[in-house]
């Protein structure tokens, strides 16, 4: 039976959905309410640096192994299920030595040294966790984990030779980001830094890049931060909601864009719902404090301009996996430091100042 606390926070999720919209213009979500039930319930991963490593488009299977090895152990080292998680670790450790050279052959050849200098680190580092698991150490082996995971997608992303698909003609002139995006956000309440994914959203991520590049954040202020729920941020002052390009005078619209897992592209100007497919899962997904994605006006899927909001990531208001935000927004990246600044903000915050520091030649 769920406490009154949990009762609360599922009433909450009804009374948020009907009585807020993460447009614009903040009329309620025209989509029908879908019962929680019927959606998917699967055990979602809710760091955003591993959704990031998961969402890259490669298909070698060997690292995949080592990854979902090492990213697997986050349930079971909750529930200290220590004899599975030396199991999967001595599976990680015995695909290196016999696969080492099916990895590398994967790696583009000038990446090839780089790699392999990272696959001695990991091995070093299985042997570490390993060491953590026999004496039960749950600090130390986190604190082994997260950059062996790191060394594992710094492979992955060797493995990508070049970008996976072509945007519609319709959104050529709009700005793109072939590959990714690393983005140091300065605010009065503190520093974050975000990493924005052009393989999964390249036309909503090179959109915000763009305007990243042309310091159009510097100095707005956040305008909405629901408790638990979503800062926002991204209005310009005056009379316009979005980005007015200079060079045409006209606002800059982009279009709805998600990328549905097993699929080689986006679906553009749909929600997943009105495609008939809410039950699929999106690549990128709100399971993750600190989600970021397009804001747009509830009743037009192609109204988003400069507007994004984070997600507050509550289990029992947007539950991993099985929340009525994936599918209906475009999530395009994700804080990876500073996620506990987010919960400080409230209306009237500025963001100072937002820079690229990594990823600016991928904006095409």
């Amino acid at each position: 039976m769920y406490s009154l606390q949990s009762w609360l926070k599922r009433t909450a999720l009804v009374l948020l959905t009907l009585a807020f919209s993460l447009g614009l213009s903040g009329p309620a979500w025209s989509t029908p309410l879908l019962p929680l039930s019927v959606l998917p319930t699967a055990n979602a991963v809710k760091d955003g640096s591993s959704i990031l490593r998961f969402a890259l488009p490669i298909d070698e299977p060997y690292i995949r192994d080592i990854q979902n090895a090492v990213e697997g152990t986050t349930p079971q080292i909750r529930g200290k299920r220590w004899p599975e998680i030396r199991k999967g670790l001595g599976k990680a450790k015995r695909t290196i030595e016999r696969h080492r050279d099916d990895i590398l052959t994967a790696v583009v050849p000038d990446q090839q040294a780089i790699a392999a200098e990272q696959l001695d680190r990991i091995a070093q580092a299985l042997l570490e966790l390993e060491d953590a698991v026999a004496a039960k150490d749950i600090d130390q082996f986190n604190a082994v984990r997260k950059p062996l995971a790191d060394r594992v997608g710094i492979i992955e992303e060797a493995m990508i030779t070049e970008f996976p698909f072509e945007v519609p003609e319709e959104y050529q002139d709009l700005p793109q980001l072939k590959g990714r995006a690393t983005i140091d956000i300065k605010t009065n309440k503190g520093d974050m830094t975000v990493v924005v994914d052009g393989y999964t959203a390249p036309v909503t991520a090179g959109n915000f890049v763009d305007l990243v590049q042309r310091k159009f954040y510097d100095g707005l202020k956040f305008t909405r931060a629901e408790e638990s729920y979503v800062v926002q941020t991204g209005d310009p002052d005056g009379p316009d909601a979005g980005f007015i390009d200079p060079k045409t005078g006209e606002y800059r619209a982009i279009p709805l864009e998600i990328m549905v897992k097993g699929d080689s592209e986006p679906i553009y100007g749909t929600t997943l719902e009105d495609a008939g497919i809410y039950l699929d899962e999106p690549v990128l997904t709100f399971s993750s404090y600190g989600t970021m994605a397009m804001a747009r006006p509830g009743d037009d899927a192609n109204g988003g301009s400069s507007q994004f909001f984070f997600l507050l990531f509550e289990p029992e208001l947007t539950p991993a996996g099985s929340n009525l935000l994936d599918g209906r927004y475009a999530v395009f990246g994700y804080v990876v430091e500073g996620q506990d600044v987010l919960g400080t903000i409230k209306p009237g915050d500025v963001i100072e100042s937002a820079r690229v520091t990594k990823g600016a030649e991928n904006l095409v």
